[in-house]
């Protein structure tokens, strides 16, 4: 999964810190050190406790025990299939088919109580193994014929478990049979340690493992990239355009331009649950303009990019400008480029950009990205999935606002309907979501599993709602959230955040403007705010002071802000009414 992710130091300015737990059935000599390896790799400093040998089940179910002591952010369950089916494993057809059933329903039920004890008295995010099924059976050719065989039998437990984990936010399910089928088992394991010393994989198993596992932290620590930025010659095809024509450049489905044809198709497949796409290339406009309109096999067209630059200044500059025009910051960028001048530029002048340095052999391009493990996210919502069309629906609006005389006609124009829609299971998994992920418009970066927003969603005492923004250009999807804590004289504000992708339109006070509204007609005197800086979130710094709170207390880490609703005349302090249509669901 690491093979093509660039050299240290360029990724991040800090190590990111993570506690881990795990528990294996069998020997993983070394196996702290080999993630503590990986995840250096990322930039990332992990506290690892590895179980003792086969304890597992005792580390969980004693709450007293070293792995509830660890207080771990991340547990990983490596139970192998032998040790778990114990006599059934060696020895399946002395039981019937009906037994056979009877044993499954019980064993999967075993583990499920298992992740439920961790879920239950941890924040854990968990991982399981499946179970592995075995190459071959003692019926032989007549496996198949069997009712409920052995092998089917290993299949139905690994699919109940995934059916588990499928509704269950904080529990994953790691498919060991595709890494199997990915490294082979002639990699994955060492049969003579096997037997000496009950150890499933080999070290260089071990090694592959932990590199697999670090998918999952880099979404636990919020580390997800959000736009993949590609160059366009040479990278999302063969040849140079401006040289070789739009017939001699390599796309197609003979020879080498098919690689760059499954290129492109995993590249689409990002956009497609919700990546933003952009381009940095030294180019002329019209020449890519016609292979986007006339090359029969370019997958990627002008509509899924949300940024083009295609010029002849410098690639760093072109990548700023990027990300400026997607509202997010640098580092959320990875930078695809055949050159290696231009990657170094990158790494050099911007640091905190992820560079990928793309193979000699043009052949490895695809796999190439399906070894990014920087997309991986533990949850896909509507919203994500219409992310990258969103992206682009907003470059339009910028085109769209260069057709106009000021910013205010632009506001009119974009006919916006803002619609405040209560959290429910809808939409709790966006809600949790926006508060892990969003940095700059956000006032205090509280973090909420959807767990928490579930329970404080239903307490009287507090009001949690999205706001989904609309215009003449499409829907933005929910891509706010703001949650309050009602008292009876005064309600304070917990939290409140904008995606970065909706800011510059006023949404931010049309939102004060409902909150104050909502306030005046229950009676409450006062709204209470805060505002905790962070490295990211400067943009919302005088916030509370445009929309008229006055500051009543000031700390090195938090400024806290008061609003008189008796004196405040919303016509003096926010003016949006002329620019949004407002609902509520």
């Amino acid at each position: 999964m690491e093979s093509f992710i660039i050299k240290k130091g360029s990724i991040h300015s800090k190590m990111d810190k993570i506690k881990i737990a795990v528990l294996a059935s069998f020997t993983i000599i070394n196996f702290d050190k080999k993630l503590e390896q990986a995840c250096n790799k990322y930039k990332i400093i992990s506290d690892v406790y590895i179980a003792p040998y086969q304890r597992y089940a005792q580390e969980i179910l004693n709450l007293d025990s070293d792995l509830y002591e660890h207080d771990p952010g991340i547990v990983f369950l490596m139970i192998d299939v032998e040790s778990f089916l114990l006599d059934y494993y060696s020895f399946p057809y002395r039981y019937d088919g009906a037994a056979r059933r009877n044993i499954i329903e019980s064993k999967s039920k075993e583990i499920i109580n298992l992740i439920n004890t961790i879920k239950d008295n941890t924040d854990a995010t968990i991982v399981i193994n499946s179970f592995k099924v075995p190459q071959s059976t003692s019926m032989g050719i007549l496996e198949n014929k069997q009712e409920y065989g052995f092998l089917e039998s290993i299949q139905d437990l690994n699919e109940k478990i995934k059916n588990f984990t499928k509704n269950e936010s904080r529990v994953f399910l790691f498919d060991l049979n595709t890494f199997y089928s990915r490294y082979g088992s002639e990699i994955i394991e060492d049969k003579r340690l096997h037997y000496l010393a009950d150890m499933k994989f080999s070290d260089l198993g071990l090694e592959k493992i932990s590199g697999e596992y670090v998918g999952y932290m880099i979404p636990k620590l919020s580390l997800t990239k959000k736009c993949l930025v590609l160059d366009l010659d040479n990278t999302l095809w063969g040849g140079v355009i401006g040289e070789d024509g739009i017939e001699g450049i390599k796309l197609g489905l003979e020879n080498e331009g098919r690689l760059f044809l499954d290129f492109q198709k995993k590249i689409l497949n990002l956009f497609e649950r919700g990546v933003i796409l952009a381009i940095n290339s030294k180019n002329n406009l019209d020449d890519v303009k016609d292979v986007f309109e006339r090359h029969e096999y370019m997958l990627l067209k002008e509509k899924h990019f949300a940024s083009i630059k295609i010029n002849w200044q410098d690639k760093a500059t072109n990548m700023k400008e990027i990300a400026q025009e997607l509202n997010i910051g640098t580092d959320s960028l990875i930078f695809l480029d055949d050159d290696k001048f231009n990657r170094e530029l990158i790494r050099q002048t911007m640091p905190e950009v992820l560079v990928v340095d793309l193979p000699e052999d043009t052949a490895q391009f695809p796999a190439v990205i399906d070894s990014l493990p920087w997309f991986n996210t533990f949850q896909i919502t509507q919203e994500d999935l219409k992310k990258g069309e969103m992206y682009v629906q907003q470059r339009k609006r910028e085109e769209f606002k260069n057709t106009v005389t000021n910013v205010e006609e632009f506001l009119k124009n974009l006919n916006m309907l803002l619609t405040f829609i209560q959290a429910n299971k809808f939409s709790i998994p966006r809600i949790s979501q926006l508060t892990k992920k969003t940095n700059q418009f956000n006032l205090t970066t509280k973090r909420y599993s959807e767990d928490e927003i579930e329970t404080l969603s239903q307490l009287p005492e507090y009001l949690v709602r999205a706001i989904k923004l609309e215009d003449r250009f499409g829907d933005n999807g929910l891509t706010g959230v703001v949650i309050i804590k009602k008292g009876q004289d005064e309600w304070s504000i917990d939290s409140l955040l904008l995606s970065c992708r909706i800011l510059g339109r006023r949404v931010e006070f049309a939102l004060m403007e409902k909150l104050i509204t909502d306030a005046k007609k229950e009676n409450v005197h006062y709204i209470l705010g805060s505002y905790i800086p962070t490295k990211k979130n400067a943009v919302v710094k005088n916030f509370y002071s445009e929309c008229g709170f006055v500051p009543v207390e000031e700390t090195e880490d938090e400024i806290k802000y008061k609003l008189d609703l008796s004196k405040t005349n919303l016509d003096n302090i926010i003016k949006t009414k002329e620019f949004f249509a407002i609902e509520e669901k």
